[in-house]
This record gives structure tokens, sequence and C-alpha cells, in this order.
């Protein structure tokens, strides 16, 4: 009786394992569930500190608008728009669908006001008549969003609307990967002023009597949290792209198609508190220290100078690892005067762990002219300096 009886448990056991093995094969693994692409980046240097399927093509809904920023930010910086100009709105923005600040046609709003409306309140009314005025059209104002993604090197994007609003059915999808978001959120981050508004939580609108609130609820959520944009339609899911400063690091979190708000916000704020616990940024070089090697000038004014760094480095290095940065000199043992002031006559080499991170010129700090006849009469009759 006893020795059935183990052989049933054991045969349990086996029909146990065996199911369990069976349901691992058909049930998704809760990462595939959370989300289908995630990526963090820090922001000055773009150093990848961890990334799944991060050029996978997929449809970014309103983080559109992110392109459409970038387009209307760089006509700004070249004076081609003003914050203050007046956009008229048109019958064709009042139409918009989706999330809105309800335009109506021949309302008059700055530039500045619009461009809160569409980070803040993601309105695709505001970011179709953004589009109208900087451009003179839709079509042409995505073509700039699609030579911009060229000029940046976003190898898996195509954008076909302003907004990101979810295509008709005879249209193509807008498509990006979390990598070439990266490279739109790093150029971004080069205008301070698109930050304050992608930071803000709740702004009124239409003379206050309208309350936009933002959808990246990481805003004060969670410290250091200032931008950028959230996007969700069916089809893409729900994506983030945010990003976070902490004392000198900044990082950029890219998640893509999450299974819901939450679980996408979850996975970014996650990314983000680990990526801050593993790296710090160190500064490794600043602009102007002095390389503490002679050059000797043997026909110059001055016998022999030091090099200064031309520019600081800075770098996002594991906490663990700072000791393990080595920055290595390549400079002559002589150079020939007429030496300029800030001439390049070396370089400096960074590793970490025996790879290169960096390079920094190394620079003169003076003039050097060459000596004059007296002088070199002095040196040689061992007189001169």
């Amino acid at each position: 009786m006893k020795k059935w009886f183990v052989i049933w448990i054991i045969l349990l056991g086996w029909i146990e394992v065996a199911d369990a093995r069976q349901v691992s094969k058909i049930r998704p693994t809760e990462k595939e569930d959370a989300c289908k692409a995630y990526m963090v980046v820090e922001g000055a240097t773009g150093k990848i500190l961890e990334g799944e399927n991060t050029h996978l093509k997929w449809p970014p809904a309103s983080i559109t608008k992110l392109m459409s920023a970038y387009v209307i930010m760089e006509k700004l910086s070249k004076g081609e728009l003003q914050l203050t100009d007046t956009i008229t709105v048109s019958r064709e923005a009042s139409k918009m669908g989706g999330s809105q600040v309800f335009l109506k046609q021949g309302e008059a709003f700055t530039i500045e006001d619009l461009m809160k409306a569409m980070l803040v309140a993601s309105g695709n009314d505001a970011a179709y008549a953004l589009a109208e005025h900087a451009a003179g059209s839709k079509e042409r104002f995505i073509e700039l969003m699609n030579e911009k993604a060229k000029n940046l090197n976003m190898q898996d994007t195509e954008f076909h609307s302003v907004h990101g609003l979810p295509p008709s059915h005879d249209e193509p999808d807008d498509l990006t990967s979390c990598h070439d978001l990266t490279l739109l959120a790093r150029e971004l981050l080069k205008y301070p002023k698109l930050l304050e508004w992608t930071s803000i939580q709740t702004e009124t609108f239409r003379g206050g009597t309208f309350i936009m609130t933002n959808h990246n609820k990481l805003l004060g959520r969670m410290s250091g949290v200032d931008g950028l944009k959230t996007g969700y339609y069916r089809k893409a899911g729900y994506n983030v792209v945010v990003t976070a400063r902490r004392g000198g690091l900044r990082l950029i979190a890219v998640v893509m198609g999450g299974a819901d708000a939450r679980t996408r916000d979850r996975i970014a704020e996650e990314k983000l508190k680990a990526g801050f616990a593993a790296y710090e940024m160190a500064n490794i070089v600043n602009k102007g220290d002095v390389i503490e090697k002679d050059i000797m000038v043997p026909n110059g004014e001055l016998r022999k100078i030091k090099g200064i760094a031309k520019e600081s480095f800075s770098y996002p290095v594991p906490r663990n690892k700072k000791g393990a940065i080595k920055k290595e000199t390549n400079l002559p043992e002589k150079i020939e005067a007429e030496i300029k002031q800030g001439q390049p006559i070396g370089e400096m080499t960074i590793k970490l762990d025996n790879e290169i991170i960096g390079k920094v010129e190394i620079i003169s700090p003076v003039r050097v002219p060459k000596a004059g006849y007296w002088l070199r009469i002095k040196r040689a009759v061992g007189l001169g300096a």
C-alpha cells in the first residue's frame, strides 16, 4: 500500500511539472505583457544604460508632437517665429478630434499659448494650428518633420501626421523607435523653454475658462522629472518619453507599447531610479586644466610651456568604477615657435576599463613668438632664460 502511495505522489508531481511547462509555453512573460520596448540613456552623452527592442518600429501616438515641437523650436531659435506671434485658428484646426483644447475657428492665440496647449494638454487642434502657421500647410510641416528626423539620423522614423492621431483606414501610421526618440529628446533638451512647458502639471487656457492637465503623471511623483510627453491610442498602446535630472546626471527613459498607463509609468520610473542608483556624472576634465608635462620650445621666447584642456569632459560612470577612469596624454617633446594662443598641441584620451569614452584637445595657453636675434645670442652664451 505504501509503495503504491509513493508511486501516486511521484506521478502527480510529474503531471504538475508537465502542466507548468505547457503553461509556460503559451503564457506571455510579465515583461512581454508590460511593454513592447524600452530604453534608458544619459542625456548629455547619449550613453545607453539599458534597453530592449530599442529599434522596434512602433506608433508613437501623441509623442509625435515632440517632433512638431522641435520644428517650432528651431524656427524660434532662428528668429523665423516669435513666441508672441498670433495664430488665427482655421476651420481645419477646429475640427480635430481626440485630446484638444477645443479651439474655435477665428480664435487667436500666441505661439506660446498653443505650444503649452500642445505639450501640456496634448491638444491635437493646437498642434494642427501651429503646423499650418509655421509651414503654410499641414503637408509642408510633415515634410519638415521628416527632414528633421533624417538630419537627426532617426532611421526608424516616418511621420504622416502633425499630432499622432490614429490614421484613417487608407493612411499609414506614424512610426518611430525608442532609439530614435532618445535622439529627439536629447535635441529638445537644448531648449530650456521647452522643459519649462513640459514640466507644467496644470495650466489655465482661454483666459482661465479651461484647465489643462498634463498626462505625464510622473511629474510631481518622482523627484527630478521635468518632461517630456506621453502618447496613447489602442494600436500604439501606452507610450512615454520621460526625462529627469538629479545632481549633474540627466536621464531619458522611453517606454513604448505599454499594457496600460500605470504599467508604462511604473516601468519608466523603475528604469530611471535604477539608472540614478547605478550611475553618477563624473566630472573628469575641467576646461583650462593644466597638463603637467613640459613641452620644449627651442626657438621660442618661452623655452617651455604646459598645455591646457580646451574643454570640460563629464561622463556617466558606474558608481563602483570611478577609480577605473584613466587619462592618457599624447604630447610632443618639443614644438617649434611661433605658437598661437589656443593652438592645438596634443590630445588627452579618457578610458574606462580600457575602453575609450572620450577625447579632449590640449591647447597652448599662451602665444609664444619666435625668439629674437639678441635673445638667441644670450642663450648661446648662457645668459638668456
